[in-house]
């Protein structure tokens, strides 16, 4: 089958829409995940050698004793498409991890 094949119903010329592999539900999150955790301002360098810079939601991103900024801003726009993405996603779906999470206040 080629690319040009593909959409196409057998003995028919009429294309038919291609089945995405992402619904269009999931995208979206995984769009607004990426827009509302993007960083902004400059980073800042205190005088003991921390650095911070802010992320749209409000939290501020730092490095620390055993991490770089670049790995907490990694794992923080990981955790927020993870959150997204898993929020989104329709019933049913098998999942590597228990959806909703419970936390120490909503256990």
């Amino acid at each position: 089958m080629t690319t040009t094949d593909v959409g196409r119903r057998a003995g028919t010329a009429d294309p038919e829409p291609p089945t995405e592999a992402v619904s269009a539900v999931m995208r979206r999150a995984k769009v607004q995940a990426a827009t509302e955790h993007t960083t902004v301002g400059l980073v800042q360098t205190a005088s003991d050698g921390t650095v911070t810079i802010a992320c749209a939601c409000g939290m501020t991103l730092t490095n620390g004793p055993t991490w770089s900024l670049d790995e907490h801003i990694r794992l923080h726009r990981a955790e927020a498409r993870f959150i997204a993405l898993a929020a989104a996603a329709p019933a049913g779906i098998p999942r590597l991890v228990r959806w909703p999470l419970s936390t120490e206040e909503n256990p």
